[in-house]
């Protein structure tokens, strides 16, 4: 079997790469080791950017009436609001000025049954145990559904296959970077928080109890909203996933609206990396594999699908177009930037002034939010950081 390009991963950004090379007439097999569209609980905000790029498979369309717009995100202490910034003074910049809240797997569901009318070949099941570059593309190995080991050989593999990606490793690319400390408990609960003054995107700084709050949306669950919090990193997960201990800890992010309804929980922990390189040799990264972040922010998802799409022009130009390869090389800076000059550094910043302990720091945070909030250019700016507009275009500015 050979393809022009392999496609280790089935999440989003691999689904993504998947279509838009199938659909410019690349010839394009996915393989993904789980046996259908993984549903754990992960990125679930959307930035503008995302949507307009989406827009061009024309995925945008299908997926709107399937999550919440959230026009207006909030900076929250224990106190209240600090602060509100409203997309819609991006109007002119998107057409999609709001941030945008599903789950990612509804994304993929989509994404898979649009390849369907392809000729990509998406096979789940498959779990990929060998790569080796030779002077003309890869050869891979994997286990199909049965266990048989196959070989599988094309000029290009992109290693979509997240944070442990095996394509990374066997291309010896070091994924430099460091953990936090703290684990994050992530809840879904069903409850009215719009009446209780929260947007539907907050970000709560505490030094001890930060959280984010996002309203999702979901046909199973009435007013459902997943809180992110900070764990203590030396409880076992029984004693931090506990119904009472949940509910103890919900109810210090946002006392007096509890108890809560509770329809999921778990802790993970978070990790800020990216790898030294995109690109070496026939052998790609992107999404996970090649950068992780925390998701103070929500630029985890959103990278990767941007990610997903300059890979994507870049393997066009070279196969169907006759064009240099130097373009893969090109992908390389130009996402790499951005993921560590972008994504790394403001999701750390993020996380380091919502848990800010000295209080003469809080407060001057607090006046400089507020005061930049009050102000429409300054907000402009600060949003078309904020929603990765920018790093978008500054990206495209590196050749």
């Amino acid at each position: 079997m050979n393809a022009d390009v392999v496609i280790v991963g089935g999440g989003p950004v691999g689904l993504v790469i998947a279509l838009y090379l199938a659909r410019h007439g690349v010839d394009v097999v996915l393989l993904e080791v789980e046996l259908e569209t993984a549903k754990e609980q992960r990125g679930a905000a959307f930035h503008p950017p995302t949507l307009e790029m989406l827009d061009e498979l024309g995925i945008t369309e299908a997926i709107l009436p399937r999550g919440v717009k959230v026009p207006v995100w909030q900076v929250r202490d224990r106190a209240g609001v600090v602060a509100e910034f409203d997309l819609g003074l991006l109007r002119d910049e998107t057409g999609y000025p709001y941030r945008f809240h599903m789950p990612q797997h509804i994304l993929s569901d989509v994404l898979v049954d649009r390849l369907r009318a392809t000729s990509a070949q998406v096979l789940h099941g498959h779990r990929v145990v060998g790569v080796t570059t030779q002077a003309q593309g890869a050869e891979i190995r994997f286990l199909d559904r049965e266990g048989h080991e196959q070989t599988l050989r094309a000029r290009w593999i992109v290693g979509a296959d997240g944070a442990h990606s095996l394509v990374r490793k066997q291309s010896g690319i070091e994924f430099p970077g460091f953990s936090w400390p703290e684990r994050f408990l992530v809840t879904n609960v069903t409850q009215p928080l719009e009446a209780c003054g929260f947007s539907g995107a907050a970000y709560v700084g505490d030094p001890d109890q930060w959280a984010v709050v996002l309203k999702l949306s979901d046909h199973r669950y009435q007013d459902l909203w997943r809180v992110a919090m900070a764990a203590d990193p030396d409880l076992p997960d029984d004693q931090l996933l506990g119904p009472a201990a949940v509910q103890a800890r919900l109810q210090q992010i946002m006392p007096g609206h509890g108890p809560f309804d509770v329809v999921y929980s778990n802790t993970y922990r978070v990790h800020q990396r990216v790898a030294q390189q995109f690109r070496k040799g026939c052998l790609l990264l992107a999404g996970d594999a090649a950068h992780i972040n925390n998701p103070l922010g929500g630029f985890g998802l959103n990278g990767g699908v941007h990610d997903a799409f300059n890979l994507s022009r870049r393997l066009v130009e070279v196969i169907r177009q006759g064009g240099a390869e130097d373009g893969l090389d090109l992908y390389g800076r130009q996402r790499h930037y951005v993921a560590v000059e972008h994504v790394q550094a403001q999701s750390i910043r993020n996380k380091k002034q919502m848990e800010e302990r000295d209080p003469v720091r809080r407060a001057e945070q607090a006046a400089l939010l507020r005061a930049t909030a009050s102000d429409k250019e300054r907000a402009r700016q600060y949003l078309m950081e904020t929603s990765m507009i920018n790093s978008v275009r500054r990206a495209a500015e590196i050749t």
